[in-house]
This record gives structure tokens, sequence and C-alpha cells, in this order.
């Protein structure tokens, strides 16, 4: 009688068990995956304005942003989907002290962070212009973060009159 038939039903068995063992393994490393992703600091969906800045950054005060930080975008957007915006800051740009990152924040959108720019004392200066995506009419934030922990914010509202999100 031959033997194969036998040999391929345990080597079968085999591997069932080990993918069976696998999708355990898989299941329970996903169930994690939501925790360690809010300690993270990863986005949430559907995350509200106030959870994005505390875990951005936490309870630090944000001092405004006067003549130090520009922001320039259209008081209203024809399309949504595509809202050119403009940044310019005054602050310092030395080695010591300066605007290590730009965050772009849509107050309304699902998830409020629309972008982050990282910036070193090569830059010269913080300025930056981009496109940014607006789900409905909305307060727009940018806070520059400098290398001293320092916060400050610029706020404006934009009205958009089509969707940019699926709208």
């Amino acid at each position: 009688m031959d033997s194969r038939p036998e040999a391929f039903g345990t080597a079968r068995r085999h591997a069932l068990r080990h993918l069976a063992a696998l999708a355990a393994v898989a299941g329970a490393t996903s169930l994690a995956l939501p925790a360690a992703a809010q300690q993270a600091g990863m986005p949430q969906p559907d995350e509200k304005v106030e959870d994005t800045l505390k875990r951005l950054f936490g309870g630090r005060p944000m001092q405004p942003g006067g003549d130090r930080l520009k922001l320039e975008a259209p008081m209203i957007a024809e399309n949504g989907a595509v809202v050119p915006i403009r940044i310019e800051s005054d602050l310092p740009m030395t080695a010591d002290n300066y605007v290590r990152n730009v965050y772009i924040i849509a107050d309304k959108n699902r998830r409020p962070l629309n972008a982050k720019f990282t910036l070193t004392p090569d830059a010269g200066r913080a300025s930056i212009a981009t496109n940014v995506r607006l789900a409905s009419t909305s307060d727009l934030r940018v806070v520059a973060e400098t290398s001293t922990g320092a916060l400050y914010e610029v706020k404006r509202e934009v009205k958009v009159t089509v969707g940019g999100c699926g709208g």
C-alpha cells in the first residue's frame, strides 16, 4: 500500500495546526492595536479637535501667533478638496531656538490634523505653502512648535461651498 496519502494527511494536519496558531496570534494582536495606536499618539476615527490638540500638545499653553505667525487662506473656498494656504513665521530660526514643527488642523474634519511639517534651522525661515482638504466650513488652525517647546497658534474660519471630503 502507498504511504503517500497518509503522509500528505499528516503534513496537512500539521500545516493546519500552525495556521490556526498564527490566526490566533494575529487575532489577539489586532485587538491590542487600537490601544497601542492611541498610546503611540495615532489619530482615532472621528477624533474631536480637542482630543487632537491634547494628543499633540498635552496641556501646554498656546500663545496667540499675533505678528509672529501668519495664515493666509481664502475666506470662501469654492472647493473644499483643494484649499490653498500659506503660512509665514517671524519666529527665530537659530540653532538653539527655531520652529521645529508646524501643524495644520481643521476643526471639523473627521481627522482634524491635516498636516505636520518638520523644519530645521537650515530652512532659514518657517514658510510653507500647500493645499488642504476641508470637509465643510471650519476653523483652520496653524500651530507652530518651537525647539524650546513654546506653542504659537493662529486660527481662521474658511467657508466651504462644495464639500472637499466626499461632500
